[in-house]
């Protein structure tokens, strides 16, 4: 078809052996470029979008073959469970992990040319703190490191064919959204316009009872149609559970620590805008305003909030929902599914909407706010006897990834009394290791204007080493810029459109030292050239924001000496790298030549 041709992105990928790799040749797992690996991933993931956006899904099944058996994912997908994601180092219930180059570079050259069937292999049960539910936990179902690295490259040749069909307001679990996008959707819907009235004052806050454990395995897999590893995504759906010792056969759901699950989930979930009736005036990437008379849905993996225009229409979108979502397996949880007002207000993702004398504010949840409170507590009183950097290095990422999640909802008043919530804490702690000290001493000794760019006079810090504690209310309040319509990063149409959107928002957040070396590094890594914030999969919670900042920080090495193969060493320049190239890196004797500065180009 001519909409395919004209899509198709540049550079695109011929030659089968350009993506599968010489046949013969052992695989060094320093030695792989990883920008080309990268780009030969996305330019396939985008011919697989271009296919299905236009319908020709012969060309799609093709494209997916072709991602399935080549080489350039095998690597991403084995760097991607081993190096980048969180549980790189635990373990399924065969014990096995890959830390070293040669046991990654085995697991990808399996991973690719492996000669018979695979049977996938049960998940081990644990039990992690469920988020919002005090003393509650949820199951999660950790692979085997070999399923793992499979499921990554299943979903780079599945997630593009879906990313051209799923609904515009559908925001969890997929690339280049996030919770800020969810919600700012909501504030839109919620706003009204001109001072007016909003025209959907029902509200149905719905959840969805253990979605994940009960979706539906023969509904799921019809969805899937004739996707070329289908039965070995039914192999993983089937492949059971351990846990203390005891194995357990499972019938429905998909494991929540599975690479591939949530997009199993959006898969099963796809048409629930439809089934509520949901309409819109324009399509594609310009649908953003809804029809006149349309309910509005917005939904983050199981969660959703439906506007309606009255009561009434607020039940009928919950009976359509709930007999669709029957021969999925799913259901609503009734317990925490109500219909509601905007004048009565609703928590979700953490934060709380309300209108307000008629105006509409989204403000951090109260029980948002009580898990932090709690949280700083119980870090300070586990921190008596510790020294004050020890207290600082402990408290400055969480106040760092709390702020960066709610900076962009109406936070100045909660920011503010958590700060005087902090240095009471921090005073009582001090008061603890210095109980023979007078207030004038204690003061003298652990606060003052620390932080000489603010005025603050009352910082908590360090005089020996100058370091202080951070504040809330430092954190400066910033719309976020909710993703356009059905716009995904895998649409080559819009590559100038994503590009902007990596220049900013999470490079807001690293300050302007930081942000001056990504700026000179063109935003890449001085060792792999890849793309150091990736902007298509943002942190989604306050703890992920805390890690991602903690790992940013973490990555810039202030000595890394760029080695000349004849003569001494350059002199020692300040380098960004990613945390994992530089775990790499620092194993490796001899340091491999750095990308240079240059002048700043903006973020690529």
């Amino acid at each position: 078809m001519t909409v395919t041709t004209t899509l198709e992105p540049k550079g695109k990928l011929g030659a089968t052996s350009v993506v599968n790799g010489p046949e013969d040749e052992p695989l060094s797992w320093e030695s792989v470029s990883w920008l080309s690996a990268e780009s030969n991933v996305r330019r396939l993931r985008q011919r697989i979008f271009t296919a299905s956006q236009a319908g020709d899904f012969k060309r799609v099944r093709n494209l997916q073959k072709l991602m399935l058996r080549s080489q350039s994912n095998a690597l991403v997908s084995v760097r991607r469970v081993t190096e980048i994601n969180a549980g790189r180092k635990t373990a399924g219930i065969d014990g096995e992990v890959a830390l070293t180059g040669e046991a990654k570079a085995d697991l990808a050259e399996w991973v690719q040319r492996r000669a018979e069937p695979w049977t996938a292999r049960p998940v081990k049960r644990v039990y992690i703190p469920k988020r919002g539910s005090a003393g509650k936990q949820r199951p999660l179902g950790i692979p085997v490191i070999a399923d793992r690295a499979l499921q990554a490259v299943a979903a780079n040749a599945l997630e593009p064919e879906w990313e051209a069909r799923f609904e515009p307001r559908s925001y969890g679990f997929r690339p280049g959204r996030g919770c800020h996008d969810a919600i700012e959707a909501i504030f839109q819907a919620g706003k009204g316009g001109n001072g007016a009235a909003p025209r959907r004052p029902w509200i149905l806050d719905a959840d969805l009872a253990a979605a994940f454990d009960r979706i539906g395995h023969d509904h799921l897999l019809s969805q899937l149609g004739t996707f070329p590893a289908r039965e070995l995504i039914a192999r993983w759906l089937r492949a059971g559970v351990v846990e203390d010792g005891r194995f357990t056969p499972t019938g429905e759901g998909v494991p929540q620590g599975g690479v591939i699950s949530p997009c199993l989930l959006n898969v099963a979930l796809h048409g629930m805008e439809g089934a509520a009736g949901v309409r819109y005036k324009r399509a594609g990437s310009d649908a953003t305003f809804a029809a006149p008379g349309s309910p509005v849905l917005i939904r983050y993996a199981d969660d959703l909030a439906v506007f309606c225009h009255t009561r009434q229409e607020a039940e009928q979108v919950k009976a359509r929902l709930a007999e669709w979502l029957a021969p999925r397996g799913l259901a609503f949880n009734e317990d925490k599914t109500r219909i509601v007002t905007l004048g009565q207000g609703f928590d979700f993702l953490g934060v709380n909407v309300r209108r307000y004398d008629g105006k509409l504010l989204i403000k951090p949840a109260k029980a948002a706010i009580r898990r932090i409170r709690e949280r700083l507590r119980t870090e300070l009183r586990s921190l008596r006897g510790a020294s004050a950097p020890a207290v600082i290095a402990r408290l400055n990422p969480i106040i760092r990834g709390w702020a960066a999640y709610y900076r962009t909802v109406v936070s100045s008043e909660v920011f503010g009394a958590l700060d005087h919530y902090l240095w009471k804490l921090t005073y009582k702690w001090a008061k603890h290791s210095h109980p023979n000290k007078p207030t004038r001493w204690i003061v003298r000794r652990y606060f003052g204007k620390f932080n000489k760019s603010r005025r603050d006079l009352w910082v908590f810090g360090d005089r020996s080493s100058g370091a202080y504690l951070l504040r809330f209310a430092w954190t400066k309040i910033v719309r976020h810029q909710m993703v356009k319509g059905t716009s995904s990063p895998d649409d080559p149409a819009l590559a100038g459109y994503w590009a902007a959107r990596r220049r900013r928002g999470i490079s807001r957040l690293v300050g302007p030292a930081s942000l001056r070396l990504l700026q000179s590094q063109s935003g890449r890594c001085a060792l792999c050239q890849e793309l150091l914030l990736d902007a298509d999969h943002p942190p989604q919670t306050p703890r992920e924001w805390e890690q991602w900042l903690t790992v940013t920080r973490k990555a810039m090495i202030h000595n890394a000496i760029t080695a000349q193969p004849d003569g001494p060493p350059d002199e020692a320049k300040l380098r960004l790298l990613h945390a994992h190239c530089h775990r790499q890196h620092a194993r490796k004797r001899k340091s491999p030549a750095l990308l240079p500065a240059s002048e700043p180009t903006g973020l690529a």
